[in-house]
């Protein structure tokens, strides 16, 4: 027996919208993630016109078997043109690159939402490990860039609109050079048709008619966030330490909020994903992909069917990395219980029915109330 598996497991500690968590942490360095772990899954069958409803189930039932194992997938065949994803890189790249004199006039402080730019190591995700060794961009859904939407007034209630938060001026667009504010949107638009397209098949998946989502999230709340992460020091990816017993993370381990998220990673890699065993798994960068996670929203109302897994980043590549998450949910109007097709004979609902602009306050209050030593 080796000495590492003499080694006791650790437990991790995180926030959740029912309290705090632990996970038991196997006592083994990250490893690459096998494609049974972190399958491959081909979209083509959702883009074309002449697809069968068989066609389109069978990429469901993909779906569903990542779902119940560790939550996390590959997809590809998404319909988003490499030219769009490699503009947004490119800009983001500059931007962060440039005089923090520049990037501070598109300073969170500066917004009533905390919407813009975050300098480095300005956040922790989760307070049990180091501060964040990032720097991020961030925003909210804005009916104006939703190619969706054309009437903002007549089609939107007023008890949605009640709900949406945007800063006025157009902060934080208003504050970024035109073309990161063009290339970095194109994305965003291009990935919300991937998410609308995308939730029909999880509908699919979970045994619904394939537009059962649809009015659910006409609106969506929506979040997404660029994320640039400078090289962290100390060697290999690994439970390098800081700060006292913190273990060293460019982003902390923890979960989603909401249904689903999309990212985009550059070639560098760095995200690792936590499998039901306890064991960190590298997501590698896999060209022509992206990376599709399941939320703390999507687990609830799926009766737990569905794993909201903890993920976080180490970039111990020696090079900077860029990432940009792209978080999707229902309406914030919208209030949704467990699934019937989620609850199995002999079983019971475990959560009751909660909306999502109540669960999002709640998944935000519960972050803040764990505390770590010295956050």
């Amino acid at each position: 027996m080796s000495t590492q598996d003499q080694q006791p497991a650790t437990t991790l500690r995180l926030a959740s919208g029912n309290g705090p968590i632990t996970r038991s942490i196997l006592p083994h360095p990250p490893r690459d993630a096998l494609p049974s772990e972190l399958p491959i899954i081909s979209l083509a069958p959702l883009f074309s016109p002449s697809s069968s409803l068989s066609s389109r189930l069978e990429v469901a039932k993909q779906i569903h078997q990542a779902a119940t194992t560790n939550g996390f997938f590959y997809i590809t065949s998404h319909g988003i043109s490499s030219s769009v994803i490699q503009e947004a890189q490119e800009s983001a790249f500059r931007f962060f690159r440039s005089p923090v004199s520049e990037k501070e006039k598109a300073s969170m402080h500066n917004s009533l939402y905390k919407y813009g730019w975050k300098p480095p190591r300005t956040q922790r995700l989760n307070p049990f490990e180091s501060v964040d060794h990032r720097e991020s961009f961030s925003w909210r859904y804005d009916p104006r860039y939703d190619p969706n939407v054309r009437n903002i007034e007549e089609e939107i209630p007023d008890e949605v609109k009640a709900m949406i938060k945007h800063d006025p001026d157009d902060y934080p667009w208003s504050a970024v050079p035109p073309e990161f504010k063009a290339a970095v949107i194109r994305y965003f638009q291009a990935v919300l048709q991937l998410g609308r397209i995308l939730q029909r098949a999880f509908a699919l998946s979970l045994g619904l008619e394939e537009t059962a989502f649809d009015e659910k999230s006409r609106w969506p709340d929506l979040g997404m966030a660029v994320n640039y992460y400078p090289p962290l020091s100390g060697g290999v990816s690994g439970e390098k330490e800081e700060e006292g017993d913190k273990t060293k993370v460019s982003i902390g381990s923890h979960t989603d909020f909401q249904l689903f998220t999309i990212l985009g990673q550059d070639e560098v890699g760095g995200l690792q994903v936590l499998s039901r065993s306890g064991q960190w798994l590298n997501a590698k960068p896999i060209p022509g992909t992206f990376v599709v996670n399941f939320g703390d929203y999507m687990q609830r109302i799926t009766n737990d069917k569905y794993v909201s897994t903890v993920h976080r980043v180490q970039n111990y590549s020696g090079k900077e990395r860029l990432s940009m998450a792209f978080f999707f949910g229902f309406n914030l109007n919208e209030t949704c219980e467990v699934l019937e097709s989620c609850v199995e004979e002999g079983e019971e609902p475990k959560y009751e029915a909660v909306s999502c602009w109540e669960w999002t306050q709640r998944r935000v209050r519960m972050m803040h109330d764990v505390k770590g030593d010295g956050s």
